[in-house]
């Protein structure tokens, strides 16, 4: 009963030491810009496995630096809510729970009307906020389990008291991926359209932040009809973007 309750106690520390790490290196980038992200090393790896060398793109520039355009779209496109919500917006996680209930249900009939023809597994959507896509990408792994998401939603709280909206939006935007090895809006401006971030149109602006659920597919297809169908969507939702 000792050892277990040694190993219990031993459990508890590190949990603890781990959220004060996490919280020290939250804290300290409200004046450090991150040099790296996790998600950034596991794609580096995954670039050096399958490539032999790492091609990366990647600049950090202020936030003043940054088109206002391109913050409207992305909020516009990732998270409406981005000003006004603590980090977690849960209306949308409500929204996106009833789409992929009613996904699985559809799938689930079209299974049962014709049970021998593969039935595309159905595509599961998130309602995770730009805080959370940032937790997530700083400081944790890409597999999708409970105590994972649990972690995530802990981190989105410490980026949300520690650091301020504006600083939040500045460090995703200087590491979301927008490609191969592109991370970052400098990056994105200059592979896409040769030019700076602080130079990007409205519909430069859109089409880059349509791309951020599936950058690499999107890479591999500019002239996709649904790319351009939703960049006129977020175009027409840009104006009503508040930004931090």
């Amino acid at each position: 009963m000792k050892a277990v309750l040694r190993w219990l106690g031993l459990l508890v520390i590190a949990f603890v030491a781990l959220q004060l790490f996490f919280v020290l290196r939250i804290a300290a980038m409200a004046a450090i810009n991150p040099e790296s992200t996790t998600f950034q090393r596991s794609e580096a790896w995954t670039l050096l496995a399958s490539k032999g060398h790492v091609p990366w793109r990647q600049q950090w520039v202020p936030y003043a630096d940054i088109s206002d355009h391109l913050k409207r779209a992305v909020i516009a496109s990732e998270d409406d809510g981005f000003v006004n919500h603590d980090g977690v917006d849960w209306n949308a996680i409500e929204k996106a729970w009833e789409r992929n209930a009613k996904a699985e249900a559809q799938a689930s009939k079209a299974q049962a009307r014709a049970p021998e023809r593969p039935v595309r597994a159905p595509k599961i959507r998130g309602g995770s906020t730009i805080t959370q896509q940032l937790a997530k990408n700083l400081l944790l792994s890409g597999e999708r389990t409970l105590l994972r998401k649990g972690q995530e939603f802990v981190l989105t709280l410490a980026l949300e008291q520690l650091l301020s909206k504006q600083r939040i939006l500045e460090i995703y935007l200087n590491n979301v991926e927008w490609g191969e090895g592109v991370f970052g809006a400098e990056a994105a401006a200059q592979y896409y359209f040769r030019k700076s971030a602080s130079r990007l149109s409205t519909a430069e602006a859109a089409r880059l932040a349509v791309m951020l659920p599936a950058p690499k597919r999107f890479e591999k297809t500019p002239g996709s009809a649904y790319l351009a169908g939703r960049t006129r969507t977020i175009l027409g939702r840009m104006g009503g973007a508040e930004l931090p």
